[in-house]
């Protein structure tokens, strides 16, 4: 088939423009627990409660008629850091730049440093982020919390990603601190969670970026003649 520059730059463009379509960020998985299960409600995973942790669902992010699940039933102050708390499995087959996003929320007696870890292969898990604050006597118990991590190359097309959110010893103190200044940790203080989301941006097909390989060679040479 013989192109002609105009055909082939129209080509250009409409390969371009797929490229840039299966480029853009999306939602790979999602769970905002609106049905008060630990579905998914955007593509498929499962979620599960680490180290002895309990749960039930409560007022969530947006309010009323909106849920979170909340945790519970921590370890005691002085034991057990990064032993508790939630775990995500999520599928990026055919995703790159993943990012993890969800609203935490802190009741007074919780935990004021939680650890975000991640798996490639179900296995072995290795730390990636905390998050923390100083507590405070008003606005950092019964508080909302807005969470992003932005992952590597160990998180890109993994059929075994996954990750979890620990409670975890505050860092100038070496054991639990209640996220409220007034408040004493307890073991039954809540870390809720909402809109859990693993978002990436699709990988282009093979041949994809071979075709607009192709027509840039044919461009190239119809514009030297």
């Amino acid at each position: 088939m013989k192109l002609s520059f105009t055909s082939s730059a129209v080509l250009i463009a409409c390969v371009t423009a797929t490229l840039s379509g299966s480029a853009m960020a999306g939602v790979i998985t999602q769970w905002n627990f609106a049905l008060q299960t630990t579905a998914a409600n955007i593509g498929s995973g499962t979620t599960s409660l680490f180290g002895g942790t309990t749960a039930t669902y409560a007022t969530g992010f947006g309010g009323t008629g909106t849920y979170r699940w909340s945790t519970s039933t921590y370890a005691a102050v002085s034991t057990g850091n990064k032993s508790r708390g939630v775990e995500f499995l999520a599928s990026t087959a055919g995703y790159d730049s993943i990012t993890l996003t969800w609203n935490e929320r802190h009741s007074n007696t919780s935990a004021n440093t939680v650890s975000v870890q991640t798996t490639a292969d179900g296995t072995n898990w290795g730390e990636v982020q905390v998050f923390t604050f100083t507590p405070a006597a008003t606005g950092t118990g019964d508080t909302w919390y807005s969470r992003s991590v932005t992952l590597g190359a160990d998180a890109t097309n993994n059929s075994n990603f996954g990750f979890r959110v620990l409670a975890a010893f505050a860092p100038t103190t070496g054991n639990y601190l209640a996220s409220r200044s007034t408040s004493t940790y307890g073991m039954s203080g809540t870390l809720g969670y909402d809109t859990v989301t693993v978002s990436g941006s699709a990988i282009p097909a093979p041949g994809a970026v071979a075709l607009l390989g192709l027509a840039g060679v044919i461009a190239r040479r119809r514009s030297s003649k």
